[in-house]
């Protein structure tokens, strides 16, 4: 069995908000029914999680047609005092690397 698919009860290394926000950093013309599905959320859940970032400053969306095209901000902070220092950015440059790399100084 394929661990990774199952979903486990407990605690997490990421909030539902990172996820998110990581998977809009990816493809920024994503889908909410697609972020939906790559993060095991609903689609209800997803569109809350885009408002409060969206409300906080940590995400811009631009109505194009029928789609939306989101932006990160470059140099936002990460929200908690403990966190202090590194960026939203930082992070997801974090996100992004492959399991066998490791980040360069």
């Amino acid at each position: 069995m394929d661990d990774a698919a199952s979903p486990r009860t407990g605690w997490t290394f990421l909030t539902n908000h990172a996820r998110v926000l990581a998977a809009i950093a990816r493809d920024p013309d994503i889908r909410v029914r697609d972020i939906a599905g790559r993060c095991m959320l609903t689609e209800r859940a997803v569109q809350k999680i885009i408002a409060d970032l969206e409300s906080d400053g940590y995400l811009t969306r631009t109505r194009n047609g029928r789609t939306n095209t989101y932006q990160i901000p470059g140099g936002t902070s990460l929200r908690h005092p403990a966190d202090a220092g590194p960026t939203v950015a930082a992070l997801l440059a974090l996100l992004s690397l492959d399991p066998g790399s490791t980040p360069s100084s």
